[in-house]
C-alpha cells in the first residue's frame, strides 16, 4: 500500500532529511510535497504527515496560527508551546510565524487572549527568560514574592508572579521552588491550584511543571490527551511531532513509569489504521510496549 511506503519513508527519517527530500521531489516533479500530501491524505492520517514536512519551528507557528485564529482559542495548545520552549525555539517560531503569516505573534496573542493568561504568554513570547544564571540570594525573596501573590491574589501580585515564572532562568527557580517550599510548608503547583484558576492557573502550573522535567510534563499532557478527552488527536499529534527529535524517547519513559501502560500501547488502543501505523512509527515503540 503507498500509505504504508509513505508512512515508512517520512517516519523513518529526520527533519532535515524530510526538507530535502522536498526539494528532490520539487525539482524531479515541478510540485510540491506539503501541497500533494494535503490533496491525497484526508482526516488525522493527513495531519500527521502533512506536520512531520514543516521545520520544527514552522510547526510551532503553524500550531500557534490555529490555535489563535482558527473557530475557537486553543489555550492548551498555546499553554503547550509557550510554557516550554526555549528563548531560540521562541525566536525561531516568531520568525516563521511572521513569514508564513505575515503576522506578529505577540500582536495576535494581544488580539485574541485576555486577562493575566494574555499578560503571561505576551511575556513567555518575548523569549527573554534568563539562561543559566542562578543567585541563591535572591531566591528567597523571590519565593516570598511568590507566596504573597498566592496570599493576596490582586493584580498587581499576579504580575510579579508571571514575571518571576517567565524570565528567572530554570536554574534560579529550582532554587525559588524550594525556598518556597520552606516558606509556606506547600509544594508551589498546589499553591497555585489553590489560589487561581482557568487557564492563567493552568499556564503557571506549565511552566513550574516544565522547568521541573520537561518530558514529565509532555507525558502528563498525553496521558490526560489519550484518556481524559477520549483521545484529543490534535494533542496528540502536536506532542509526537514537536518532540520527536527532542525528547520523545524520554517523555515515553515517564509515561511508562508515571502511569503503568506504556505510550505505544495506549496509542496502539485508541486509534485505527494508517493514523495509528503513522503514531506508532513516530513513537518507535520497543517489543516490550505492544
Amino acid at each position: 500500500c503507498e500509505k504504508d511506503v509513505l508512512i515508512d519513508i517520512l517516519t523513518q527519517r529526520c527533519n532535515s532529511q524530510r526538507l530535502m527530500i522536498a526539494e528532490a521531489y520539487r525539482d524531479m516533479y515541478g510540485r510540491d510535497l506539503i501541497t500533494d500530501l494535503k490533496e491525497n491524505l484526508s482526516h488525522h492520517f493527513k495531519e500527521v504527515m502533512v506536520g512531520l514536512m514543516y521545520p520544527p519551528s514552522s510547526y510551532d507557528a503553524h500550531e500557534l496560527w490555529h490555535a489563535l485564529k482558527g473557530a475557537d482559542i486553543e489555550e492548551k495548545c498555546l499553554i503547550d508551546i509557550l510554557a516550554s520552549r526555549s528563548n531560540m525555539e521562541i525566536f525561531q517560531m516568531k520568525e516563521a510565524y511572521l513569514i508564513q503569516y505575515n503576522n506578529d505573534l505577540q500582536q495576535d496573542i494581544d488580539s485574541e487572549t485576555s486577562g493575566h493568561f494574555r499578560d503571561t504568554l505576551m511575556n513567555l513570547a518575548q523569549g527573554t527568560r534568563m539562561e543559566g544564571y542562578a543567585d541563591p540570594s535572591t531566591a528567597a525573596q523571590d519565593a516570598m514574592i511568590l507566596w504573597e501573590a498566592c496570599q493576596q491574589k490582586t493584580g498587581e501580585h499576579k504580575n510579579m508572579l508571571q514575571m518571576i515564572l517567565c524570565n528567572r532562568s530554570y536554574q534560579q527557580l529550582w532554587m525559588v521552588f524550594q525556598e518556597f517550599q520552606n516558606i509556606s510548608g506547600q509544594d508551589i503547583v498546589d499553591a497555585i491550584n489553590e489560589c487561581y484558576d482557568g487557564y492563567f492557573q493552568e499556564l503557571l502550573v506549565a511552566i513550574v511543571l516544565c522547568v521541573r522535567d520537561k518530558p514529565s510534563y509532555f507525558a502528563y499532557r498525553l496521558y490526560s490527551a489519550i484518556h481524559d478527552f477520549g483521545f484529543h488527536n490534535k494533542t496528540v499529534i502536536r506532542i509526537l511531532i514537536a518532540r520527536s527529535e527532542i525528547d520523545l524517547m524520554n517523555i515515553r519513559q515517564r509515561y511508562k513509569e508515571r502511569y503503568g501502560k506504556s505510550l505505544f500501547h495506549d496509542i496502539k488502543h485508541f486509534a485505527s489504521g494508517h493514523y495509528e501505523s503513522a503514531l506508532l512509527a513516530i513513537c518507535a515503540g520497543d517489543a516490550e510496549d505492544y
